[in-house]
């Protein structure tokens, strides 16, 4: 950040807190100019706790009463106008030293106009997102739907390459692609994804499963599951790109992730720290970008962050621990969580606060910083180093214990994806099982997905589904009409040896279908179940036939369905195969902005960018 920026953010805390409104007098004429003898003096009077002499300080209190002057006036022109200032926070490569840029503009345009005037007014490429409040503008509203407002504070995220990045990457194979499409190929994959639930072969069709720390499916609401899976999905894109250090990309895809997360129940986002750790890396993103304009929504991300961990893992971690039998690993998200508390009490002039936070943070790392040697010795026994530094962590370092407790998660890794395997072939067995009636794998798939696996309701469901319907239409030789036929079909099956009870009541519920009626007695050894004979009411979703592109009849694009199929692949690639990956944080990041901000407390001096 820059030190003037810095300096008069450090002063409006002064001023906030002695009540000094510099936009009056003594500190402006009536002519709007400044009160020089006054500002000299206040500048003497803030120079000591500052460290700083008293000529920087009078030069940037002097900037700040400009900047209060001219809001001042801006605010006469929207009362009589009706024209609003906004204050534009430009990417740093487009900033002239500490100069703050304004636009004004009546609040009826769209962002899209707005996007365009940026770009005009300020020399922006025109590929960019704004953020407003920590969320971002959306496209086809206008400002003052979205909440924009006279006096509000957009950022601006470029996210398209420079000529000279594009003339980097010209000899590469992969055509270039900018920042902005892999934001919209993001959403749009775990878009499909979050529509699949698993109902189809999850060997040709990929669907995300929600399960909880030992592996089990865990039962949420369809509208929650799709927000959920979308805001994760999101969120370990966003991640993949703050590990790049592509920072800008990242807070977008991070800020939608946090708008999917806001469509989830709140007893939801409080047994799981995915939330928590959103929040943090949102702000994280506003320290590497160094914009002090989000202050604010730092301190409320923060604020939610641990009360988030609070819920999720209990008191002094007491529920983390029960769940997982340590604690070492996530230790790190509060090692974060700290610093970036100890960050913006500096810069809110709570210096007493920060070196506290320093203090904790610093005891953290001690604690979270791995042995060399006991890492290399962890990898010539053939772990990675991912689960060597986890694996250290959760053992408080302990070299037999983290090899221990590597050598079980793997084992019970592997028992989960043998559980797995053992699952799907089942759910294979079970759809060509239900393929016997005469549906379509498609319709058999489905089916067996709204009866939740039980096979005695998915022949309910799909002999009362439209397909059958269709089927047994279509077949002329063994949809028999009159009672003569049916009498020939009853004896078909009493030959066979059926009761003829049973026989009867079958060739019904076929709908006059022998080879139906055959196929259900077969399945239920000659004795029809009650609740077939006597069906309960359907549900909705089995009633009317799926109007969704998935289900049977739907005319499928085979352009469509590879396009689809490569956006799902280049998603699921972004997610990583371990499931802690996000405590997996070698702390060089954060072991420098500890550097920094340690060093400004100390010398008072320059602040930690």
């Amino acid at each position: 950040m820059a030190q003037e920026e810095y300096l008069q953010l450090k002063l409006k805390t002064c001023l906030r807190s002695d009540n000094i409104q510099l936009w009056k007098a003594p500190y402006t004429t009536e002519n709007n100019e400044a009160g020089q003898q006054a500002i000299k003096e206040l500048a003497e009077k803030y120079a000591p706790s500052l460290n700083l002499n008293a000529t920087e300080v009078e030069s940037a209190l002097e900037a700040v009463r400009a900047l209060t002057v001219k809001r001042g006036k801006a605010n006469e022109t929207y009362k009589t106008e009706g024209v609003a200032t906004l204050e534009i926070s430009l990417p740093k490569k487009y900033k002239q030293g500490s100069q703050r840029h304004y636009l004004e503009t009546k609040l009826d345009i769209t962002s899209n106009q707005l996007i365009a005037m940026i770009s005009e007014q300020f020399g922006v490429g025109p590929n960019m997102k704004l953020i407003l409040s920590g969320r971002t503008v959306g496209a086809g509203k206008t400002l003052q739907e979205q909440g924009v407002k006279h006096n509000s504070k957009i950022m601006v995220l470029s996210l398209k390459e420079s000529e000279e990045d594009k003339q980097k990457m010209a000899g590469e194979e992969k055509q270039y692609q900018n920042k902005n499409e892999t934001i919209t190929r993001t959403q749009k994959g775990f878009e499909i994804l979050s529509e699949r639930d698993g109902s189809m072969d999850p060997d040709t069709t990929p669907f995300l499963e929600i399960a909880d720390q030992k592996g089990n499916p865990i039962k949420i609401p369809p509208a929650e599951r799709k927000a959920l899976i979308l805001a994760m999905g999101l969120h370990e894109k966003g991640r993949a790109l703050l590990k790049k250090k592509d920072y800008e990309t990242s807070l977008c895809l991070l800020l939608q992730a946090d708008e999917q997360f806001s469509k989830c129940g709140s007893q939801l986002l409080n047994t799981v720290d995915n939330y928590a750790v959103l929040q943090l890396d949102i702000v994280w993103c506003y320290r590497a970008l160094e914009n002090l304009d989000y202050l604010e929504n730092a301190k409320e991300r923060l604020q939610k962050a641990e009360s988030c961990f609070l819920k999720c893992y209990g008191e002094e971690q007491t529920r983390l621990l029960q769940i997982k039998g340590n604690s070492g690993r996530e230790e790190v998200l509060f090692l974060r969580l700290y610093l970036l508390q100890g960050f913006l009490f500096f810069l809110r002039g709570e210096d007493q606060l920060a070196a506290e936070k320093v203090v904790k943070v610093e005891g953290l790392y001690r604690q979270l910083c791995v042995d060399p040697e006991q890492m290399t010795q962890l990898l010539a026994l053939g772990y990675t180093e991912q689960e060597a530094r986890l694996g250290l962590r959760a053992c408080q370092g302990n070299f037999n214990e983290a090899a221990n407790h590597i050598s079980q998660r793997r084992e019970e890794k592997a028992e989960m994806k043998r559980k797995e395997r053992q699952k799907r072939r089942k759910h294979v067995d079970d759809i060509n099982t239900l393929r016997e009636m005469g549906c379509s794998k498609r319709d058999a798939a489905r089916a067996l997905h709204d009866a939740e696996g039980n096979m005695d309701r998915a022949f309910q469901i799909l002999l009362g589904n439209y397909c059958l319907v269709e089927t047994r239409s279509n077949d002329t030789e063994s949809s028999g009409t009159d009672s003569s036929n049916r009498e020939v079909m009853i004896n078909q099956l009493v030959f066979l040896g059926f009761d003829r009870d049973s026989a009867a009541a079958a060739l019904g519920l076929a709908g006059g279908n022998v080879q139906l009626a055959a196929q259900l007695l077969v399945y239920h050894k000659g004795n029809l179940p009650p609740d077939i004979l006597s069906p309960s009411p359907r549900s909705s979703s089995s009633e009317e036939p799926s109007t969704s592109s998935n289900s049977a009849g739907s005319p499928i694009n085979a352009g469509d369905e590879q396009m689809d199929l490569d956006l799902v692949n280049e998603v699921l690639g972004d997610i990583p195969n371990h499931e802690e990956d996000y405590l997996d944080l070698n702390l060089e990041e954060e072991s420098e902005v500890i550097a920094k901000l340690k060093s400004y407390l100390e010398t008072k001096h320059q602040p930690p960018c």
